[in-house]
């Protein structure tokens, strides 16, 4: 298996599933509904919403970093805002997270090996992840999601337990 190959795997695993972490993205967003993903069930804390658009926007720095061989911040903001919160943009939110994995994959499957050890960027800028190398940012992106993807799994179980403490004091 060459590096490129474990690379790729650890994406998918990340996203997909059998992740050695735990839950991956798929597993840790089933079932999360429109209410529950635009929930502030912990103050001061971003959304599940929030957190989604997040890991979409890095994924997708980290894809052009790939292809285009310098870093720079997400186009669409490190934080992006939320704007309308129904069900079908939650469900387009969802697609955008697939989307942004594949188009992740293909920028990696794309990537010669030779350019592994190469570093994005020049200078160490630690906040934008610059002056590291491919393999370094590969990683870290995986990382990335995966602290995310904790922080979901925390709100989700906060903002379910909140809808339960509604529904048995008689939804007030």
């Amino acid at each position: 298996m060459t590096e490129i190959d474990r690379l790729l795997d650890e994406l998918r695993r990340a996203h997909e599933g059998d992740a050695w972490h735990g839950s991956a993205a798929r597993e840790v967003l089933d079932g999360v509904t429109a209410e529950e993903a635009r929930a502030r069930p912990i103050a001061d804390a971003h959304t599940i919403w929030e957190i989604a658009l997040h890991i979409i926007a890095w994924r997708g720095e980290v894809a052009r970093r790939v292809r285009e061989g310098f870093a720079a911040m997400p186009a669409e903001g490190d934080w992006p805002a939320v704007t309308v919160t129904d069900d079908r943009v939650w469900r387009d939110v969802l697609a955008r997270l697939d989307a942004s994995h594949l188009d992740l994959l293909d920028a990696v499957a794309r990537l010669p090996a030779s350019k592994l050890d190469e570093r994005v960027g020049t200078g160490r800028d630690a906040p934008l992840g610059s002056g590291v190398s491919y393999n370094v940012t590969l990683h870290g992106i995986v990382q990335h999601d995966a602290y995310h993807l904790g922080q979901i799994s925390l709100i989700k179980k906060a903002a379910r337990g909140a809808s339960a403490r509604t529904a048995a004091a008689g939804g007030q």
